[in-house]
């Protein structure tokens, strides 16, 4: 049996089993280079290490550190709800409702509305109006009654929305002056005539006017103050006492900065208007005439016909043929008066015509 190298590489080729072995000797070496060691062994250096590269390095030594423990529950302390059993069924939770809306904050009562009570007037609050071109004002009222001294009511009506400040002031002008003036009449004051109140307007009423002190509610127009006895004191009244008239005048002028009456303008002919408007200079108008009476002259009639009159009809008949024959004898008297000169007249001398005859000479003057 013959043997060869040849032949021998031709039926038994182990290089690449070699190189395959070859490999897997490399990658193993290497995974136990890198695999992480025991913990017994990081003390030690490693054995292939030469240069001591690998040498684990001592660490310091930690503290133990102590960790606070919570305190233990008191006794008096509510127990813990037990935790549900794990067969038991969860209990279908309850919708929840939505929440409710906080109340606004409540606001702040002005020094003129914790001042107007009801011993001085019967005046409710009312909600701030805000309406179109700055009409309407903030802390507002609706004045009912006035509250006098002696505990009678004075019926505002109809009920006036106003300001406090002029409720205010219309109330303390009744209490203080119109209750004394009633009292002096042998009376007193029962109503007060409201003609004009709140009104988001111009002035007068004139379209694209400057807005009016009614439209932002602080005037008042008062046309009369009824007394118990029945009677009435009307401000712009020419029947009643020019005394009276004037004590009203002197009293608003004094407390109110507007005053129009009338005298003013057409428009307050009928009624007083007051008002509270802020000026320069706290100027103030006062104007109101108080006129006197007018004079009581009875009016010319004819007299009354006669019951023996004959009817109308014959009466104009009558009076037609009378005034026709009145003309005709005046016309027969002027032609006999014409008829009696020309007889009278001279007859005219001859050589001179008619014309010159009939002319008188003048009378001459004696000279002194």
């Amino acid at each position: 049996m013959s043997f060869s190298l040849p032949d021998f590489r031709r039926k038994w080729s182990y290089r690449g089993n070699m190189s395959a072995g070859a490999a897997m000797v490399t990658a193993a070496l290497g995974l136990s280079l890198v695999l992480p060691e025991p913990v017994d062994a990081r003390n030690y250096a490693a054995p292939l290490d030469i240069f001591g590269l690998g040498t684990p390095r001592r660490h310091r030594s930690v503290h133990a550190t102590k960790i606070p423990l919570p305190k233990p529950r008191p006794e008096e302390a509510p127990k813990a709800a037990a935790a549900p059993e794990p067969d038991s069924k969860p209990s279908p939770e309850k919708p929840s409702k939505p929440a409710e809306a906080a109340p606004p904050p409540e606001k702040q009562l002005s020094a003129c509305r914790l001042a107007l009570t009801e011993e001085i007037a019967v005046a409710p609050s009312i909600p701030d109006i805000h309406g179109p071109g700055a009409c309407g004002g903030e802390d507002l009222v609706r004045l009912e009654a006035i509250v006098l001294p002696d505990k009678r009511k004075v019926a505002v009506k109809p009920a006036a929305i106003l300001r406090c400040t002029m409720a205010s002031a219309i109330a303390d002008w009744v209490r203080t002056d119109m209750a004394p003036l009633a009292t002096s009449l042998g009376s007193t004051i029962t109503d007060l005539d409201n003609f004009d109140s709140f009104e988001c307007r111009g002035r007068n009423r004139v379209a694209g006017a400057m807005l009016s002190e009614h439209g932002k509610a602080n005037a008042l127009d008062v046309r009369s103050l009824k007394l118990a006895n029945g009677q009435s004191i009307g401000l712009t009244d020419r029947t009643l006492s020019r005394d009276v008239r004037e004590r009203v005048l002197h009293s608003v002028c004094a407390r109110f900065s507007t005053v129009l009456g009338p005298g003013s303008d057409w428009y307050h002919e009928d009624h007083i208007h007051l008002d509270l408007a802020q000026r320069r200079n706290d100027y103030r108008i006062c104007q109101w005439n108080v006129w006197d009476p007018l004079p009581q002259i009875a009016p010319l009639l004819p007299a009354e016909r006669p019951e023996e009159a004959p009817p109308r009809e014959v009466a104009a008949k009558s009076e037609g043929a009378k005034s026709e024959g009145a003309k005709s004898e005046g016309a027969k008297s002027e032609g006999a008066k014409e008829e009696a000169d020309d007889q009278e007249r001279p007859a005219a001398p001859a050589g001179k015509p008619a014309a010159e005859s009939g002319k008188s000479k003048p009378a001459r003057k004696k000279r002194r």
